[in-house]
C-alpha cells in the first residue's frame, strides 16, 4: 500500500498522487493538520524536509523524486 503524507497547496503532493491515478495504484493520502500534526510527521520521519513523505508497504521511499523514479523503473 501506498501512503503519501501530504500538505494543502503541495505541487509535488499533488504529483505524487496523480501518478499513482495514472498507474491506477492503490494509495492513502494522509493531510497535515488533518490527518496527522508536525509532531506526528517528525516522529515517524525523523529525517523528514520536505512534503510529500510517501511510504510503499511501511517502507520510506522519499519524496516525489524518489517515488516517481520508484514507480517508473517497477514498470
Amino acid at each position: 500500500m501506498i501512503e503519501i503524507w501530504s500538505k494543502p497547496n503541495c505541487p509535488f503532493c499533488d504529483k505524487a498522487e496523480n501518478l499513482c491515478i495514472q498507474k491506477n495504484l492503490n494509495f492513502k493520502k494522509y493531510m497535515l493538520d488533518i490527518d496527522f500534526s508536525r509532531e506526528e510527521l517528525f516522529k515517524k520521519f525523523p529525517t523528514a524536509r520536505t512534503f510529500p513523505q510517501i511510504t510503499i508497504d511501511g517502507d520510506l521511499i522519499g519524496g516525489y523524486t524518489e517515488f516517481s523514479a520508484k514507480i517508473l523503473e517497477d514498470k
